[in-house]
């Protein structure tokens, strides 16, 4: 494949602050999911970036966050062993978190959109984009699209656990 992905700079001010994946990119999957729980403890769940081996990805091993969760803001994260340097995109209480971010040669673009259905239930729309040298290797758009799920899933059950 010969596609060429924009910048990490340009991904970050052009896709995920304009609400967007890079569409184009060879990897790119979207996964919703509803959860039974209030809009604001999913987003607690989510928005606790420190936790998230415990509310989004248990195989994230350590996570530095310097200046906290706000707009371009930095953070690194490593999972599987691989360390991803990041920034946050978006920052929108209770409805948006996104973030870009590099590792191994891999622009990624993530987006977490929350819509409320109700007082006690949350729809969760997780989407990402990945392009760079070794994604043919190291990812495919099923492999994401299970990840992402995956990671639905984990959030869904910490989030209706706080509601208990």
């Amino acid at each position: 494949m010969t596609y060429v992905s924009p910048s990490l700079a340009q991904l970050h001010a052009d896709y995920a602050k304009a609400h967007r994946i890079d569409e184009r990119a060879p990897a790119a999957a979207r996964e919703a999911i509803e959860v039974g729980a209030p809009v604001g403890v999913v987003w607690q769940r989510l928005a606790d970036v420190p936790a998230w081996h415990t509310n989004l990805e248990p195989g994230v091993k350590f996570i530095e966050l310097p200046a906290g969760v706000r707009v371009d803001a930095p953070f690194a994260r490593t999972a599987g062993g691989v360390r991803m340097r990041a920034r946050f995109a978006v920052v929108d209480r209770e409805r948006e978190l996104a973030w870009t971010g590099s590792a191994l040669g891999l622009k990624v673009v993530h987006r977490f959109v929350l819509e409320p259905l109700g007082p006690s239930r949350t729809r969760v729309v997780v989407e990402e984009s990945m392009a760079g040298p070794p994604l043919a290797v190291l990812f495919t758009t099923d492999r994401l699209r299970t990840l992402l799920r995956n990671s639905l899933h984990v959030l869904k059950r910490a989030a209706e656990e706080a509601r208990r």
